[in-house]
């Protein structure tokens, strides 16, 4: 018999994780409760995926930092005096906080936002607005004032914050703020920057020292190693950190490759099933209404084990259905679909039939499944089972 049942995404529940707990223990032994479980549980099969949320593994390490740590580090990677911060996304879990420990690190603080919006989306104004005060985005630069003189009252459409005046708090009395989206304007102000923005930050650094900059460094630069006694990442600094507590944010997790392996040899010792394991933190989708791109990490998953490397291979059904079955119905029509997806190619770049399937990463496909099934809210499940994934509908 065929099977009846596709992709299965559920949510793992776990106990609350602290700061050096035994994290792959703990991963282990919810994964096998929950297939244990007598009223919901589940087989574990081969090439299952098993998740986690940064969030979780970032604090059984213990890799977080205060505001004094990240103001020491900037200090002593700018040299202080007046720096430039540039294109900082909008956010008050994500970036308040940094730009807080920023702002103690220098004596003066230049920020400059992009707008309409940040780079993940949220916005300080509209699109229409500038349409309708005849602005133009690639070179109109607007002071704090010009600001509010030109558009009024800048509010979030969804947090209801005035980004410009909360960053200006934050950044203290001695931050001036402006709205350019050329990386030199900048450079009007000071010639020390620290560029903040995530996904186009070695662009955006190139830039900056092509026109004359002296000093640039990236968020990655930022407690990139420890800083009395603090967290840190090697790889990616203070991008994709989270508000911890007042004083204090969580860093993206680091070394990820060797806890996603142990997670997989300790399944396979217990299950005798091969498990594919990844860490995961933002998915990678669009907000069609608040326009907000959710990935404010730098990835969507710093560590994942070798068989979640690569895209999709699929046939599109619907092409199929429409165009590869000439008059054939019912079983027959079955028949012929499954057994053109059993002979398709290993490789169907730029093959017709596969045209309409999604070109992305296994890992960004599966992270932002993942993402959507935990949420960020308190569903408690900060662990993810995923089946049947990897079958299709030649599979019985």
């Amino acid at each position: 018999m065929s099977s009846t049942v596709g992709t299965i995404s559920r949510g793992i529940k776990a106990p609350i994780i602290k700061t050096g707990d035994d994290l792959v223990k703990i991963a282990v032994d919810s994964l096998l409760n929950a297939a244990a479980d007598p009223d919901t549980g589940f087989k574990i099969q081969d090439r299952d995926v098993f998740a986690l949320t940064e969030a979780v593994v970032g604090r059984a390490q213990g890799n977080y930092a205060t505001v004094d740590q990240i103001a020491t580090d900037v200090r002593r990677k700018t040299g202080g005096g007046t720096v430039g911060l540039i294109f900082p996304i909008l956010s008050r879990n994500r970036f308040a906080l940094l730009l807080k420990g920023i702002a103690k690190g220098v004596d003066k603080l230049v920020i400059m936002l992009s707008y309409p919006s940040d780079e993940v989306g949220n916005h300080l104004m509209s699109l229409d607005a500038l349409d309708e005060k005849g602005v133009n985005p690639y070179t109109d630069v607007f002071t704090e004032k010009e600001v509010y003189d030109t558009f009024g009252e800048i509010k979030h459409p969804f947090t209801g914050m005035d980004y410009v005046a909360l960053y200006k708090k934050m950044g203290g009395d001695n931050t001036e703020i402006i709205l350019a989206n050329r990386p030199q304007e900048i450079l009007k102000y000071t010639d020390t920057v620290i560029n903040a923005d995530i996904h186009t930050r070695f662009r955006t650094k190139r830039i900056l020292l092509e026109n004359g900059a002296k000093t640039v460094i990236s968020l990655h630069d930022i407690l990139n190693e420890s800083v009395d006694g603090s967290g840190y990442n090697s790889d990616y600094g203070i991008l994709g950190s989270n508000l911890a507590t007042d004083d204090s944010v969580k860093l993206f997790p680091r070394d990820c490759q060797p806890l996603v392996e142990d997670i997989q040899k300790a399944l396979y010792e217990k299950t005798g099933k091969k498990v594919e394991v990844m860490v995961y933190g933002d998915g990678a989708f669009k907000d069609p209404v608040g326009k907000i791109w959710e990935l404010a990490d730098p990835v969507v998953s710093p560590g994942y084990t070798s068989g979640l490397e690569g895209t999709p291979n699929e046939l599109k059904l619907k092409y199929l259905a429409d165009n590869a079955i000439g008059n054939l119905s019912g079983e027959d029509a079955k028949k012929a679909i499954k057994d053109m997806i059993k002979a398709k190619p290993t490789n169907l770049v730029a093959s017709q039939a596969s045209q309409g399937t999604t070109p992305r990463r296994l890992t960004d496909l599966i992270g932002s499944l993942c993402d959507l099934t935990s949420g960020s809210g308190d569903k408690g499940t900060p662990f993810i089972f995923i089946q049947n994934y990897f079958t299709n509908y030649a599979n019985d």
